[in-house]
Formats: C-alpha cells, structure tokens, sequence
C-alpha cells in the first residue's frame, strides 16, 4: 500500500492521471482547476509521465481533441470548471453520444453573469442531462480514488461513456489535505496500463462516426445511451467493490452518517458534507434525531438506494449549491422528489439552496437547516417551499 503523505486536492486529480498511465491530456487553463493540469503538464515535461500533452485554445477545443484522441483509441483525459464546462456544453453530448470513455475532472465553480471565480456546484447542474456518469467527491482520498476508478469504469466494454469527477472549485481543490497514495505496481493491478479500445477510428478500417441523424433514428440513437448510462451503475458499484477489496476503501453512491435512528436527514453533494457531519454531531449532543446523507453517484442516480434509505424517515432537507431557475428549488430536491412521488410512505421533502458563489456553509447554517427539518418531521406537514440560506434582503 502507498505512503500517507500530504497534497493539494487538484494534485491528487493529477498523481492519480499519471498513474492510470494516460495517452492524451487536452485541456485549457480556468481557475479553479488549472493546477491540475499545470501538474500534469509538469509530469510530461520531465519525464514522468509518456504522453501527449496538448495546448488548445479554448475548452470547447479541448474537448474536442479528446473526442478525436479517444475515438483513435487513446486512454484521455481532460479538466475544466465554471464557464470552461460551459463553453464545452456542445462536446458534452457528443462525448457521450459516441460512447467515448473520456474522464474529466470538474473543479467546480459558479457561472456568470458576474464574474465569480469561487466554487458552488451550477457549472455541472446546467450540464447535468449530457449523458456522461456523474461522481462527486468531498476532499483529496475521494479525489484520487476516484478518479482512478473512473477509468476503468469508462472503459469497460459493457459501458463506454464519459466520466466526470466533480469536487467542490478553492473549498476542495485548494485545500491540503493527507492522501493515502497507491505506488505504480498497484494501480496496474488494478487498472490495465492501457486501454483496450473495441472500437476505434484508424485508417486501415475506416468509419464514419456522428453523421446526420434524422428523425428516423433520433430517438434510438437517444434511448440507447441512455440505456447504457443506466446501466452503467452496476459497473460502478462492482469497480468500487474490487478498489475496495484490493486497498480497503469502499464506496457506496450514498455515504450515510448517524441515520440509523434519525426521524429526519439533511442530503448534500460534494465537500460541505464535512461540516454538516459536525452540526449533526453537535445536534445529536442534544438528543435530537438527525443524520446526514451524502450523494456520491449523481449520473446515473441511485434510485432504489434512495427509496431504501429515505423511505424510512420522516422528512429529508436537501442542500443545493446550484438554483434550478424559473422551477422550484435545486436541482438535486427536484430528483429526490421525482423519485419519491409514487412512494407509499414517502418524507417530506425540503429544498434549501446555500453555498452560492463560494460563500461558505457553516456548522450554525446546517444547525438551522436541521431545527427546520426537524420540526416538519415532528408535525408531519410543511409550508415550506424553497429556503434560501444567508441571504441578505
């Protein structure tokens, strides 16, 4: 097993890169996710890592030389954040729709329209539908973990689509933080040095990939990824058991956290969930039933894992760090309540929204989030509609 050592959480994406022995990095520089790439371009300046390191110049372009790299059959890999994802909104679906087994690192940060370089988690909800398997991580072990399982998640055979491995932009990539490390021999074990590509685009078999598609075959073309992308979470759940067998650390599309006797949870995604952890330790000292309920897997969504578990509670607060504009609440409350709809014993169900433009949630946020979420569960009914957290008007 690796040595525990200390690193920036960006720099855990990039060890983790360079051990899953990468063919082709295409990326644009965007705070807050350049120091990954900068990393990783360093590894291919001095040596340590064998591969094409490509200067675009924007985002759209780099997911664009992704696409062409591994649609040639070469293990890709890319980064990007905020208005960098957004300009790559188009490659998005076309990264996906092609069954590219393309991992990328999203370093999560607020869009415009002001200029706002700090993390909140609206770059990725606003390209929530484009088809690629979506994990958030909370802090530098997940990070790495990650997305070294992304890979191999990516490229297997039964499922060939994209993967994104989100963590929050400054509150998780900035931060240092210890990380157990897996030295080379390990990590091959785990994941083949390279990618076996079934197939690809080369000139001794030539293809055609993405032409024109009419109505005749939209539709199949659509419900076919989304086949595979449902179908993906069985890979994903059967990866993060092997990682676990071979290094001892398991993961599950919901973590859990004091809610085996909890009348009510608070749900969150990405690096806060640290901090709600303590507000719930602090409310628990004073004898109130309240967990914490941390979603990992966001595409595809854990739906039977989220009816097993908030099934059994009375009400459930969840916190989104992106607005769902014009709807009502996030976009997270608007899944959890989709999935709940036709339940028998279904919670109430709240939306708070916090942490917007980088502003920091802290343990008195979650504190009220929990006495709210606590009260609706005890009176069975709510007025509640959409809470919104600090707001100053």
């Amino acid at each position: 097993m690796g040595k525990r050592i200390s690193i920036e959480c960006a720099h855990a994406a990039s060890l983790a890169v360079k051990l899953a022995n990468v063919d082709v990095i295409a990326a644009y520089p965007i705070t807050p996710q350049t120091h990954i790439v900068e990393r990783l371009a360093e590894y291919v300046a001095n040596g340590e890592l064998d591969a094409e390191y490509i200067n675009v110049e924007s985002e759209h372009s780099a997911m664009s030389a992704c696409i062409g790299a591994s649609a040639a059959g070469a293990r890709v890999y890319t980064s990007t954040a905020g208005q960098g994802l957004a300009l790559m909104h188009e490659m998005l679906f076309i990264a996906a729709g092609n069954r590219l087994p393309i991992v990328m690192g999203v370093a999560n940060r607020s869009l415009s329209p002001n200029l706002n370089i700090w993390g909140d988690q609206s770059d990725m909800m606003a390209s929530r539908d484009c088809g690629w398997i979506q994990i958030y991580a909370e802090n530098a072990q997940e990070v790495f973990d990650h997305t070294l399982q992304a890979f191999k998640i990516a490229e297997d055979e039964r499922v060939l689509l994209p993967v994104a491995v989100c963590f929050d932009g400054f509150h998780v990539t900035h931060v240092i933080e210890p990380l157990i490390t897996l030295d080379q021999e390990e990590v091959d074990r785990f994941l083949p040095k390279h990618r076996k590509a079934v197939y690809k685009l080369t000139p001794d078999q030539p293809s055609t990939w993405g032409p024109v598609a009419g109505p005749d075959i939209q539709t199949e073309l659509k419900v076919q990824n989304e086949w595979a992308l449902n179908s993906s979470k069985d890979v994903i759940l059967e990866v993060w058991r092997e990682f676990g067998d071979l290094f001892g650390r398991y993961y599950a599309p919901l973590e859990t956290y004091k809610v085996e006797d909890a009348d009510a949870v608070i749900l969150i995604l990405g690096g806060f969930a640290g901090t709600g952890r303590v507000a719930i330790d602090k409310m628990r000292e004073e004898g109130k039933k309240i967990g914490l309920v941390k979603l990992r897997l966001y595409r595809p969504f854990p739906i039977q894992e989220v009816k097993d578990l908030l099934t059994r509670v009375k009400a459930v607060a969840v916190v989104d760090r992106a607005i769902s504009a014009g709807g009502l609440g996030g976009p997270v409350y608007g899944d959890i309540r989709n999935i709940l709809y036709d339940e028998e014993h279904r919670p109430k169900v709240l939306s708070f929204i916090a942490g917007l433009g980088g502003r920091d949630i802290t343990v008195k946020d979650f504190k009220r989030i929990g006495e709210k979420v606590l009260d609706v569960a005890a009176k069975g009914h709510s007025e509640h509609k959409v809470d919104f957290i600090q707001v100053r008007i």
